[in-house]
């Protein structure tokens, strides 16, 4: 093992751990925005679904079957124990 070899190595871990310190503060606040897009977007393409008038179905239409994996972990998160979609049967 060379001297440059260790020194690469321990630079790298000191570069990850400055990384987390100034980076952990935020971490939470991004996943909850990204949540939070991400939940209005489902709700936006299953919403003619839901009965609420979607003027752009027919383009949401086409990503129904893309997004029917994330559906379960949607309505879960929504506080919903049981799809309530009767053409949708997640759980």
């Amino acid at each position: 093992m060379s001297r440059l070899g260790h020194f690469r190595r321990v630079w790298s871990r000191l570069m990850d751990l400055y990384d987390e310190f100034f980076y952990v503060r935020y971490r939470s606040a991004v996943k909850r925005a990204h949540d939070d897009a991400e939940d209005l977007f489902l709700l936006l393409v299953f919403s003619e679904l839901y009965g609420i008038p979607n003027p752009v179905s027919y383009y949401t239409l086409e990503l129904l079957p893309h997004l029917h994996e994330r559906f379960h972990e949607w309505h879960r998160r929504m506080g919903m124990e049981r799809s309530p979609l009767e053409g949708i049967r997640c759980c």
